[in-house]
């Protein structure tokens, strides 16, 4: 039965290329059945996302769509990333994670291109914890760290699956991300040379609060097996990320992020 599924994190610079992660967001999935039985759905789509993270401007990019889901054992998802559930408890999940984390490609730095350094992806490892607190609501969160540096990243969300509206399925989320300062500095801060090309002061952030967002995401079915997925994402840059003068001066503290995709499911 197709149903409303929660991204990781709602911007696809720190979700994987595949899909985005996050966030990205697209949107919907497919979960298992009542039987316990794995489901799958896959499809492609297009999102529309911010340039860079903190950036002003924006991009669209073609997305694909995957999702495979085996109750109780294990999750793959372009949305949520690679879990492994080592509890297996009809309230509280929790295992492995893993995900994908977007860089910053020159091509869409703009004016700051050559100004400031293109960050490569990484591959995200860690574990999380989620509960169940009844049929439509969940809360959980996820720490994670750089398998390739020394970034670490923490969440923590909320997820309400609304009444449905005819054939309409839908859901909201809401999440907080925080940071320690290796990640931070390297998505946000400024070094004394690229301040004095900029013109702007350096900045060293630390560790603590970096994005606050809220998600809407609708399924519509066009078929028993297939239907449209659309996520709309507001999210807002916090702390010391917020205050960052590429923020400031070259972006914005608001980052919004739609997807849409078409997918199968079975």
């Amino acid at each position: 039965m197709p149903c409303t599924r929660r991204p990781a994190f709602s911007f696809s610079y720190f979700l994987g290329p595949a899909g985005v992660l996050a966030s990205l967001l697209l949107t919907q999935a497919c979960r298992a059945d009542t039987d316990g039985q794995p489901s799958v759905a896959v499809g492609i789509g297009v999102e529309h996302l911010p340039g860079w993270a903190g950036a002003r401007t924006s991009r669209y990019q073609p997305i694909p769509y995957v999702e495979i889901e085996i109750p109780n054992h294990l999750s793959l998802s372009t949305q949520d990333g690679l879990q492994v559930d080592l509890l297996g408890g009809t309230v509280l999940h929790g295992g492995l994670y893993g995900d994908y984390q977007w860089g910053r490609e020159s091509d869409d730095l703009g004016a700051l291109r050559g100004k400031i350094t293109p960050l490569l992806p990484r591959f995200t490892v860690g574990g999380y914890l989620e509960w169940q607190l009844g049929k439509q609501v969940d809360v959980g969160a996820n720490l994670s760290h750089d398998a390739q540096g020394a970034g670490a990243y923490f969440k923590v969300y909320a997820e309400w699956d609304l009444p449905p509206v005819w054939m309409l399925q839908h859901s909201v989320q809401l999440s907080w991300q925080a940071m320690n300062g290796a990640a931070m500095d390297r998505f946000f801060g400024v070094n004394p040379a690229q301040a004095n090309t900029l013109q702007v002061r350096p900045w060293q952030p630390g560790s603590g609060s970096q994005l606050g967002s809220l998600e809407y995401d609708l399924f519509m079915p066009t078929s028993k097996h297939t239907g449209f997925a659309f996520a709309l994402v507001y999210g807002r840059l916090l702390g010391q990320a917020g205050a960052s003068p590429l923020v400031t001066r070259f972006g914005s503290r608001s980052q919004w992020n739609e997807s849409l995709a078409f997918v199968y499911h079975r």
